[in-house]
């Protein structure tokens, strides 16, 4: 890494310290930058700045996945395994399955024996 990356480093990372900031403040952008003392079109010039290097790495990360399934999702196999029975509520138009911490809601049509299947197989994070 050469001193002119180092120095967008720094900057990118003074920059998010900012944004963050302002964001725990509440204050709007306007309000926010005139109480630091800087335009809001640097504010925004950075963010926007911040915003490329996110896309950046997203696309970077997602371009690194293998095979057909999406970054962040996981293959569910089902077990012959019996654990404790999950908790099903059928609401007006929900269907609402509950078991070791993990929630799974959908449409009131789709089977809760299956949604029932699923929530045994997954593991919160």
């Amino acid at each position: 890494m050469n001193t002119k990356e180092i120095a967008v480093e720094y900057r990118l990372t003074h920059w998010a310290g900012i944004m963050r900031e302002r964001e725990e403040s509440g204050l709007s952008i306007k309000q926010f930058c005139k109480n630091a003392g800087f335009h809001e079109n640097r504010y925004f010039y950075w963010q926007k700045k911040l915003r490329e290097v996110a896309c950046k790495e997203l696309g970077n990360v997602q371009g690194n996945a293998t095979g057909l399934i999406p970054a962040g999702f996981a293959e569910v196999k089902q077990s012959m395994q019996e654990s404790s029975p999950p908790l099903a509520v059928t609401f007006q138009s929900q269907v609402c399955v509950e078991s070791a911490g993990v929630r799974i809601i959908a449409g009131g049509e789709y089977p809760a024996d299956k949604l029932a299947v699923l929530i045994r197989e997954v593991r919160p994070c």
